[in-house]
């Protein structure tokens, strides 16, 4: 059955053509997202929801989407939809963050032009049949210290826009390295450095608790005289209240802002001052801008729900439609592994280590560590996947870490797990062999080889004499059919493991009779999708 999205904001028709020649069954709505309580009513009959800022996915909505897999969004910004929410309820939430990155960095680059020659109000001086020449002193550009906040996709358009038009660009981002910003032909400064030598500022960051109110009263005071500012990225970068008092003052001498604290901005501080240029959100206003992330998000939306594709995820790792195929046998291992471990371990799980080793340690192990935290967590609860365990572990305070190093040992490479507990430390390690299915290698430091079965028992016990006619004989007084076994221990005598495959799950009573045994330590039963 071909999966199902709703368009229910106004999306190209080319758009919806993608969806529909990638065999997805599209249903297009475009009014819709005004309408919140028919969308409820009918979002729970959707596999993906593809949408632009008019449609809200609030927690209601999220949790009345009980079939829905993906939220698509059609532009950068993301603040109509509940990640959170979206994450719990383990669906993943894309953007299309560079299908309008041009268009935002010129509309930056426009408003600094408008800025610097108040060409707004020598408009409408003009066109109301007065010729105020003298009245419009602007200043050059050329020359000036472009100060960029945020140096990432479109902030870096922006440096190479300044570069052009032979400005001095300075850029303060804390991810952006010196020898990158040489490549841009850039200087990297801290941000005090920024505030106190920029001509002109322009913010190009996302709205975070780091970023918010970025520029305040403390920030305009150690800035130039005659500073100009421009936000062309989010509303509430700037405390828009300081900086209507800073331009009264004349310490900012004027600003150009597409966004605001508010929005749609009825009213600003920022209103009516003179030499301030405001626009309503106009960053990616253009023709191009809009088809083109409204057909990014239909082929990222379609790559997912036909692929397993992942692209421009905001709570998923990404996996490319060539990594999927190759990663597909390797994340059915992660979460074996994890389902493994998640079933037979019964106490509070206090750190979590992931060792991958070889080969696996080239590959996109963010999506395998999603995996492994889904099949691990699994048994407590059922509806968890590669979006929502991620979250659940870091909410319930776990420590999690990785370790990836060269191939150590016979296998090309492998996955190891090392669960540590209130009581205790489990490990199991795994590889994938040449026919693509998942395979035990390694339980408790006892190495073996052992296919995944769809129902397993798995038994911890001291090496003793008899251990497998006692499995045996219970088993089958229960009723229970041996397909297959496994077998391993660490020395005579000592540590031993037993994985018995078996027809259909086991009863609590059969496990109870095994356990009677007073060298068996641990009977659990198992159970894996092997589809």
């Amino acid at each position: 059955m071909a999966p199902r999205v709703l368009v229910s904001d106004e999306l190209s028709e080319t758009a919806v053509q993608i969806f529909r020649d990638r065999g997805v069954d599209v249903d297009f709505q475009p009014k819709l997202g005004k309408d919140k309580d028919k969308l409820a009513e009918i979002i729970g009959n959707y596999d993906g929801l593809a949408i632009r800022s008019a449609t809200k996915a609030t927690e209601k909505l999220i949790a009345a989407a009980t079939n829905l897999k993906v939220i698509g969004r059609a532009g950068i910004g993301v603040d109509n939809v509940d990640i959170p929410a979206a994450s719990r309820r383990g669906i993943i939430v894309m953007n299309t963050p560079f299908g309008n990155s041009i268009t935002t960095a010129e509309h930056a680059v426009a408003m600094m032009f408008a800025v610097a020659r108040q060409l707004p109000a020598a408009d409408l001086s003009t066109q109301a049949g007065k010729w105020e020449k003298s009245k419009f002193m602007g200043v050059e550009i050329t020359g000036k210290t472009l100060g960029v906040i945020g140096c990432g996709n479109i902030g870096g358009i922006v440096c190479q826009r300044a570069i052009g038009l032979k400005m001095h660009v300075i850029g303060y981002d804390p991810f952006l390295s010196h020898e990158r910003a040489l490549e841009m032909g850039i200087q990297k400064v801290d941000l005090d450095e920024l505030f106190e030598k920029a001509d002109f500022i322009t913010l190009h960051v996302p709205l975070t608790d780091k970023t918010r109110n970025i520029i305040d009263h403390a920030a305009l005071a150690r800035m130039k005289d005659g500073v100009r500012i421009i936000n062309c990225a989010r509303g509430g970068l700037v405390v828009e209240a300081d900086l209507a008092e800073a331009i009264k003052s004349g310490k900012v001498a004027g600003a150009g802002f597409d966004v605001f604290e508010v929005e749609p901005a009825e009213a600003s501080p920022l209103f009516g001052l003179p030499n301030v240029v405001c626009t309503p959100h106009l960053g990616a206003s253009t023709t191009e801008a809009q088809e083109n992330v409204a057909l990014q998000v239909a082929e990222q939306m379609s790559d997912y729900l036909i692929k397993g594709a992942v692209s421009n995820a905001i709570n998923m790792p990404s996996i490319t439609a060539e990594e999927a195929p190759i990663l597909k046998p390797y994340i059915k291992l992660a979460d074996c592994l994890g389902a493994f471990v998640g079933q037979v371990t019964e106490s509070p799980i206090k750190a979590i280590e992931i060792l991958y080793d070889g080969v696996v340690a080239e590959m996109n192990t963010k999506a395998l560590t999603s995996a492994l935290l889904a099949g691990l967590i699994r048994s407590q609860v059922a509806d968890v996947n590669m979006v929502s365990a991620p979250v659940m572990i870091k909410e319930k305070g776990i420590m999690l870490s990785e370790v990836k190093r060269d191939k150590s040992g016979v296998y090309e490479g492998y996955v190891k797990l090392t669960v540590t507990t209130e009581n205790q430390t489990r490990s199991i390690a795994g590889t994938v062999f040449s026919d693509g299915k998942p395979r035990f290698i390694q339980i408790k430091g006892i190495n073996m080889d052992a296919d995944v079965g769809a129902n397993m028992i798995y038994i911890s016990n001291t090496d003793v004499p008899g251990m497998i006619g006692f499995m045996g004989m219970t088993l089958g007084e229960g009723g229970v059919n041996i397909a297959n076994f496994q077998l391993g221990r660490d020395k005579q005598g000592g540590d031993a493991i037993a994985l018995l495959y078996v027809d259909e799950p086991v009863k609590q009573e059969v496990l109870d009779k095994l356990t009677a045994h007073t060298a068996i330590r641990q009977a659990r039963p198992l159970v894996f999708n092997v589809d």
